[in-house]
């Protein structure tokens, strides 16, 4: 990975995206990145520990956490195309496509 080397190198990425994608109205990118960066805040939620008043404290995510969930998310989508390709479904199989291939462009880099 180039770049940024700290821990959320792939997420401050995504966040960056994520503005630009909505900015120029690229549906397919933000609803990609959004659904992954919620998918991210609650692996920090659930992986997080309790403060003393019982409030949760989000526990930030490793580099290579990050990493393992964006390229998971992808994998789903991949999965999801190759269901709604086989019934026939191509629209979908096409946009799940795309959105996995979104996320592929953040581990490739």
């Amino acid at each position: 990975m180039q770049g940024d080397t700290t821990t959320q190198a792939l997420r401050r990425r995504l966040v960056v995206a994520l503005a630009r994608a909505t900015k120029d109205q690229d549906h397919t990118t933000a609803i990609a990145l959004r659904s992954t960066l919620a998918v991210l805040a609650t692996a920090e939620a659930v992986h997080g520990r309790t403060a003393p008043r019982g409030e949760p404290v989000p526990q930030e995510l490793s580099e290579l956490e990050v990493v393992g969930i964006v390229a998971a998310e992808a994998e789903l989508r991949e999965r999801a195309a190759a269901r709604y390709s086989d019934s026939g479904d191509l629209r979908r199989a096409r946009r799940m496509l795309a959105e996995a291939e979104v996320l592929r462009a953040f581990l490739d880099d």
